[in-house]
């Protein structure tokens, strides 16, 4: 974990940078048309795995027929799916209303069949518990594409092609590494018995993903075809600068415990200490800095955006009380791939989606602000239903999962109060966006240190110390063999 954590914290940096970088080169307008673009790779992406890779990973025993079928299902499906974007493109720019969509959804489905012939190979490596190493290769690819591939052709005048251009670049270069460094079987092979077996927990999977991915993009669908382009532009900003250490934080205990808690199912005490430790550790990290983010948002996106982006630190603001239940919910969703409740979580997927689009819908007559407040509940309904069963999964009750979050919720008030008092100050004195973020931040995390210091067994406890033990130690469960040559 430690070097899973340390890889993907360096991606989270680059992405940071990106963000930086990109939105001084390029309007908001030209950002908005590109997120269309990814709301539309992001969901084909779903129906050409078809939950292929994750079944890969869940199953006990995986044999060479299951890599050889799924290899063949994912890149028939990935060249299916891209023949339909292709085709669909009109339709596609019809339904968000952004007539420059069409062209730019056509070249991006080249990158579809790129992303099938590699499934097979990530799913591999993370049930070979390889997880730094694809930190490293995501890290790579995202540097490739979205920090020498897209500057150098925004120097060029390409405008959202930089963007598109990127995308290309960042998975035709991941794909290679993959294939390259997690080799398998790749002779076609459509087997009824290994395809069915694939296939029906690649089904339910697919379901919850489809409802998960509606509901993480849906309000991108709501707020391009009601608030148009530039709008888009702002709040995917908004979103990406709430969800960015969020998601990392997500990804890394997703990455981990997902195939250490399939291989614990059956064993309910360790479920849940695995479990409730997760759901501590995005509490005790992710409040405070949701705290941060409140306080400082308009100087955060002055600084690191430019003024040109004045209209992302609205929807941030509200968006940042939406942290613990973007990260701490992958934490159930977790348990539930790893117990394999692939059904139970899919109608959890769709009652999310449902509440996306609904609560944006009704939000977007008060704009961005209240696109982001239907999130916000939709976030809310969501953190809650997983919760429910998770708890039913492990057998936890909620005095326990709410305990977890206890210490992370006094950290972040403590945080808050400080961090509130010095941001005032320093506006006050006019000491500007730079100094307000480093003084008001510094502050917030002095405070957090002297309270862990001072109050060890209350902040940190059994749950703190198996966290210490787990950032200290690459863990490499000796359960599990190289699968896949």
């Amino acid at each position: 974990m430690a070097w899973t954590s340390l890889a993907m914290g360096s991606q989270a940096v680059l992405q940071l940078a990106a963000l930086v970088i990109l939105s001084r080169l390029l309007p908001p307008a030209q950002f908005g048309l590109f997120s269309a673009a990814m709301v539309v790779a992001g969901l084909c992406a779903i129906f050409y795995e078809l939950g292929v890779g994750p079944a890969i990973v869940q199953r006990p025993e995986l044999e060479p027929r299951h890599i050889r079928a799924g290899f063949t299902l994912s890149v028939a499906l990935s060249l299916a799916v891209g023949l339909l974007v292709w085709l669909g493109a009109p339709a596609i720019a019809s339904l968000f209303r952004i007539p420059d969509l069409e062209p730019v959804a056509r070249i991006m489905a080249l990158a579809f069949p790129l992303q099938g012939i590699s499934t097979v190979a990530q799913s591999l490596a993370q049930r070979n518990l390889r997880f730094g190493w694809l930190a490293l290769v995501d890290t790579a690819a995202f540097a490739a594409g979205y920090l020498l591939v897209a500057p150098a052709l925004t120097l060029l005048h390409a405008g959202v092609w930089a963007l598109v251009g990127a995308y290309l670049a960042q998975q035709t270069l991941r794909a290679i590494l993959l294939l390259i460094g997690q080799p398998h079987a790749k002779r076609p092979l459509l087997e009824a018995a290994a395809t069915r077996e694939l296939l029906y927990f690649g089904a339910g999977f697919t379901l919850a993903r489809i409802g998960n991915y509606i509901a993480g993009q849906g309000d991108n669908l709501v707020v391009g075809r009601w608030l148009g382009q530039q709008a888009l532009g702002f709040y995917a900003h908004a979103y990406q600068l709430m969800a960015t250490p969020a998601l990392m934080l997500g990804q890394v205990l997703d990455r981990v415990l997902f195939p250490a808690m399939a291989l614990v199912q059956a064993e309910p005490a360790r479920l849940i200490r695995a479990y409730r430790g997760g759901v501590f550790t995005c509490a005790l990290v992710i409040l405070p800095t949701s705290m941060v983010i409140f306080i400082l948002a308009d100087e955060i996106v002055l600084l690191l955006l430019g003024p040109a982006w004045a209209g992302v630190a609205d929807p941030l603001r509200i968006l940042a009380w939406a942290m613990l239940f973007r990260a701490s919910y992958k934490m159930s969703d977790t348990i539930a791939r790893a117990t394999g409740a692939v059904y139970a979580r899919a109608w959890r997927q769709a009652l999310f989606a449902a509440a996306v689009i609904g609560f944006s819908v009704i939000g977007q007559a008060w704009g961005l602000g209240g696109v982001a407040c239907g999130v916000f509940a939709a976030l809310a309904v969501n953190f809650l239903t997983m919760a429910s069963l998770s708890l039913r999964l492990t057998g936890m009750g909620w005095a326990d999962f709410a305990r977890a979050h206890l210490p992370g919720i006094v950290l972040a008030i403590l945080v808050g109060v400080t961090g509130a008092l010095a941001a005032d100050w320093l506006r006050a004195a006019q000491a500007g966006a730079l100094l307000t973020v480093a003084g008001t931040a510094g502050l917030g995390g002095i405070t957090g240190a002297a309270a862990l210091f001072l109050r060890p067994g209350f902040f940190m406890g059994p749950d703190g110390e198996r966290l210490l033990r787990a950032v200290s130690n690459v863990i490499r469960p000796k359960q599990l063999g190289e699968v896949g040559e």
